[in-house]
């Protein structure tokens, strides 16, 4: 007897997010991690609470919270516009790590999870894994690298600003404009300026 793909409901497994029967094969799937020097307790409990995460995640224009394991996103998109989709929750392990999943009918469809892995003496390894689906494809993808919104350079750098927030309390600031960044494109192609001599 054939599933109707309408009703058929699919159960979330414990599988790792890049072996998961439920993510769709299709998408674009990145991963990036990070070494904090704060123990995992303490970086888990920051990421859980949603209104944490605006002052981190440098795109996300919004978090609202609608419920314990439920939150509305609006994150900044190019050319000035925004995509927003809820955020659900799937599996928590407290102190260890976080799953989501994007609601159906999101404007970029997602699903992930992010980790907290004590490494001894030196904090805590901090690993996001994302599957995403971007609007437009391929060539919702070319468009995102041009405007530094590609979710790869974003995930690396908002861990680095995760870093720097729990390691020193701020986030420095670059004293580049954001219009040199994207002409550069450095994060995509790892040029750096050579430093200035005193």
């Amino acid at each position: 007897m054939a599933h109707d793909p309408e009703t058929q409901t699919v159960e979330r497994d414990d599988a790792p997010i890049t072996a998961a029967k439920d993510i769709a094969t299709d998408r674009a799937l990145l991963a990036e991690s990070v070494t904090i020097n704060r123990p995992a307790q303490e970086l888990y409990a920051f990421w859980r609470s949603p209104g944490n995460l605006v002052q981190v995640l440098e795109n996300v224009a919004s978090i609202e919270p609608l419920g314990p394991d439920r939150s509305r996103w609006t994150v900044k998109a190019p050319a000035g516009r925004e995509v927003s989709w809820e955020s659900v929750v799937t599996k928590d392990v407290p102190g260890r790590e976080i799953y989501w999943q994007s609601a159906e009918g999101a404007d970029v469809a997602n699903s992930g999870r992010i980790e907290f892995r004590e490494a001894g003496g030196r904090g805590t390894i901090v690993r996001a894994v994302i599957a995403y689906d971007p609007p437009g494809g391929t060539v919702g993808r070319m468009i995102a690298k041009l405007f530094q919104r590609e979710p790869r350079i974003q995930t690396r750098r908002d861990l680095h600003r995760f870093k720097q927030l729990m390691e020193t309390g701020e986030i420095a600031t670059s004293a580049r404009n954001e219009r040199q960044r994207e002409e550069r494109n450095e994060e995509q192609y790892g040029i750096r300026e050579p430093e200035q001599q005193p």
